[in-house]
């Protein structure tokens, strides 16, 4: 099959996605109409009544304590339960799952119909000759013992690599041990381990121009995510070390540190940092979060940087490169790490109203969404609690956080799933102009080969 039949096959998808995106709404416009007459007008409005009163609830939940919280979660809870006797009383119950159904084929669809639209470019991929000294830090405990279910060290040992494996018994400097190993002739730092484990080693890369390996060792594994590595079995990131290419991505800088992910201040950041914590995170969380949304414990913060200016945020959030939009608050995943710019990210929500409003997503007025070659966070204290890809630090004010533009070189297997396509916004008059289209329909941009 060539390339114009392929085009034209993926166009009639489009097309045929679009229409029944638009089919869909329709109907679910039409449907509460014609079933109900205008009385689905006053139906609708009490659903939306009772969705704003629980949120009002939940904020009420999340910022109060003792009785007032029950209460609030009470009130969440029997809103919901009037809304939906309500429309059990009447016979239309099943109106609003067929309306709930109808809506999901139109994101989906129009989701499908748009994909094309997304012109996301390829990361350009160096060709780089395969290590001779590879130097691996493996943590055995990460993601709930990998290292040992994959025989990861096995596996890179058996392709050259020397590999240290962490002791929790005994802690080490991560860092210092890969100052180390490039002292004594390592051409290629890695770690199978959690992003703060790869945050300190891709310091040490970056700072020495060596290559750094990533091996989805751990938890969560966002940055692997982020550079499309395969994060469902992690022995496939050790084919960099024969058939690999190189990327070159930012870093992100926060004071003396580097991160690969995120820095978070405010509300997370307090929270990870009580010594109840970790063995309690839920009853931790809940005890602590009613203070810190009301200003009563933490820092008040200062956001600041080119085209960014937060005041008194309940949460920050600066990421190495921004998160993707295909969620409310953007925390899926990143298209690209090369972009020279950080993601900022700030919550300051007040009251019940601010917080029903976070429903909107990017377009609510407590939520800021903006982008920054340095972002300067200030406190009306000394020093202040951050999160640094998910290490809990205190750092001495104010905290400046920069990006690093290309400078950490990563080795990555040439076959690797690659990063997620964000789902597209919904853009009605794009839509419409596909499923009206007859001829053929121009996708994105393409990807740029590698060379």
């Amino acid at each position: 099959m060539n390339g114009d039949d392929t085009g034209h096959r993926s166009s009639r998808t489009q097309r045929w996605a679009a229409r029944l995106a638009i089919a869909a709404a329709v109907a679910a416009v039409a449907l509460p109409l014609v079933v109900a007459g205008f009385r689905s007008l006053g139906l609708a409005a009490v659903a939306l009544a009772g969705l704003a009163l629980s949120a009002a609830g939940l904020w009420w939940a999340l910022s109060r304590k003792g009785l007032v919280r029950w209460l609030a979660v009470a009130l969440a809870v029997a809103v919901q339960g009037a809304v939906i006797a309500l429309f059990v009383a009447v016979g239309l119950f099943w109106l609003v799952i067929v309306v709930l159904v109808l809506w999901a084929v139109v994101c989906f669809e129009g989701w499908a119909a748009l994909a094309e639209d997304g012109g996301r470019v390829a990361p350009v991929e160096y060709r780089t000759p395969p290590p001779k000294r590879p130097f691996l830090i493996m943590n055995p405990r990460s993601g709930g013992g990998k290292v040992a279910r994959f025989g990861l060290q096995e596996k890179a040992e058996a392709l050259g690599a020397q590999v240290v494996l962490l002791d929790p018994a005994h802690p080490r400097d991560v860092a210092a041990l890969a100052r180390d190993a490039l002292a004594n002739g390592a051409d290629l730092l890695g770690v199978a381990g959690g992003d703060g484990t790869q945050a300190l080693v891709a310091g040490v890369a970056a700072e020495h121009d060596v290559p750094f390996m990533v091996i989805s060792a751990g938890t969560r594994n966002h940055f692997a995510l982020d550079l499309g590595l395969d994060r469902e079995n992690p022995s496939t990131c050790l084919d960099a070390l024969t058939d690999g290419v190189e990327l070159r991505v930012d870093l992100g800088r926060v004071g003396e540190h580097t991160f690969v992910n995120n820095v978070s201040f405010g509300a997370y950041a307090e929270v990870v940092q009580s010594p109840a914590y970790r063995d309690d995170k839920i009853g931790t969380i809940l005890r602590m979060l009613p203070d810190i949304l009301t200003h009563h414990i933490g820092s008040r913060l200062r956001v600041r940087g080119t085209g960014v200016s937060i005041d008194s945020p309940q949460a920050v959030l600066v990421s190495n490169n921004p998160y993707s939009t295909d969620d409310p608050v953007g925390l899926g995943h990143r298209e690209r790490l090369d972009t020279g710019v950080l993601g900022v990210l700030g919550v300051n929500v007040d009251n019940a109203a601010q917080a029903a409003e976070l429903f909107r997503g990017r377009r609510s007025s407590g939520l800021t969404v903006a982008t920054a070659p340095t972002v300067v966070i200030h406190a009306d204290a000394p020093e202040v609690e951050v999160g640094v890809d998910g290490e809990a630090l205190s750092l001495p004010t104010p905290v400046r956080c920069a990006v690093l533009p290309q400078a950490l070189r990563v080795r990555v297997p040439r076959s690797r799933p690659g990063v997620p396509r964000t789902r597209p916004r919904l853009d009605w008059r794009r839509l419409r102009d596909l499923a009206l289209a007859h001829g053929r329909v121009s996708g994105g941009a393409g990807t740029t080969p590698a060379p």
